[in-house]
């Protein structure tokens, strides 16, 4: 987490946001938990819903619906959301199931990560990846969730930011 906020930092420091469902708030406090996290971390929202993905990051609906708000297109708009809703710099999103659904035909547990960032001409840039954890446990699988998206998030500055 340390290089995370090394990467933030340099000029020009850079602002994250974080929106969140699967991983219910894990990436949030990961990033927190570092001192000093208050220098770029703007905050995040857990919303494990359709109503509450739709309301407050702007989740189409639609599209978000028949798929249990469980796709890469959803994590793209949950991190958009969150870079409006905080008026962050760059943002991270998680979504997926923890656990099997045998109803929605999830035989083992999976999740959508994005990130969203702004470029120069403020439009926004979108990046997911999915993780599959078969036969981890509910807990496991939103941790290897929250590492994933850590990971991707730090790959990511590395590249921009040197």
């Amino acid at each position: 987490m340390n290089d995370l906020k090394e990467l933030l930092l340099r000029a020009p420091r850079l602002t994250l946001a974080v929106a969140e469902s699967l991983t219910a708030g894990q990436v949030q406090a990961r990033i927190a938990s570092v001192s000093g996290s208050s220098g770029y971390f703007l905050g995040g929202i857990t919303a494990y819903t359709l109503e509450q993905k739709v309301r407050h990051l702007g989740v189409d609906r639609a599209a978000a619906d028949p798929v249990d708000c469980v796709s890469a297109k959803v994590a793209e708009e949950m991190a958009a959301g969150a870079i409006r809703l905080f008026g962050s710099d760059l943002a991270a999103a998680t979504t997926g199931y923890a656990e099997p659904n045998a109803a929605r035909g999830v035989a083992a547990p999976f999740a959508w990560w994005a990130l969203a960032w702004k470029q120069a001409d403020g439009s926004l840039q979108l990046r997911s990846g999915r993780v599959d954890c078969p036969g981890l446990a509910r807990t496991a699988v939103q941790a290897a969730v929250a590492d994933a998206v850590l990971v991707a998030l730090v790959d990511w500055l590395r590249a921009e930011r040197g």
